[in-house]
């Protein structure tokens, strides 16, 4: 038998396999895509075939272990996913507390405050911030350690503005700007 007459057998017993397919399913687009997997299967395997059998006996069983495996496979899925609108105490705190939303919008907003500020306020501050000492500042910019003091001093207080909101949180974070 070529593959084309095989083809057009299996085509033929698409009513029957749908018949069959409801027993399973009970809903009609189930039955349909169990019906459409068989025929694929039985297309593919055809070859494993063995002509003179009952041809809508293989079917069925290819169907039958067809609806078997995907019911298999959707219990092991599901099992595996909580279906519960109620997420327990646990969860929920775990999510409030490790989440790290909020500080990624408090540095946000440190940096845009940085960006703020002027360059002779913002160099000598982040260079300080970056770890190295008045007399450093001074010679690299070419001006007196008096002067990098005070930038560093205007800049923190127009931080300190910028971020107003944060300013009783700050006293008591990593974020504070001294």
């Amino acid at each position: 038998m070529t593959t084309i007459e095989f083809n057009t057998l299996v085509t033929r017993q698409a009513s029957s396999l749908k018949m069959y397919a409801l027993h399973f399913t009970h809903d009609s687009d189930d039955a349909n895509d169990l019906v459409q997997d068989t025929m694929l299967k039985a297309i593919t395997y055809y070859n494993k075939f063995k002509e003179g059998t009952n041809l809508k006996g293989w079917l069925y069983t290819i169907m039958k272990n067809t609806f078997i495996n995907n019911y298999r496979r959707f219990v092991k899925i599901s099992s595996f996913v909580t279906k519960s609108d109620d997420i327990s105490s646990a969860n929920l705190m775990y999510s409030a507390t490790k989440n790290q939303g909020e500080p990624k919008f408090v540095m946000e907003d440190i940096k845009n405050a940085l960006g703020k500020l002027p360059d002779e306020y913002y160099v000598p501050f982040t260079m300080h911030f970056d770890g190295h000492k008045y007399h450093e500042i001074a010679e690299h910019l070419t001006i007196p350690i008096g002067t990098v003091k005070t930038r560093i001093h205007v800049a923190r207080k127009l931080l300190k503005k910028s971020l107003k909101p944060y300013d009783t949180d700050f006293r008591n974070t990593q974020y504070a700007v001294n």
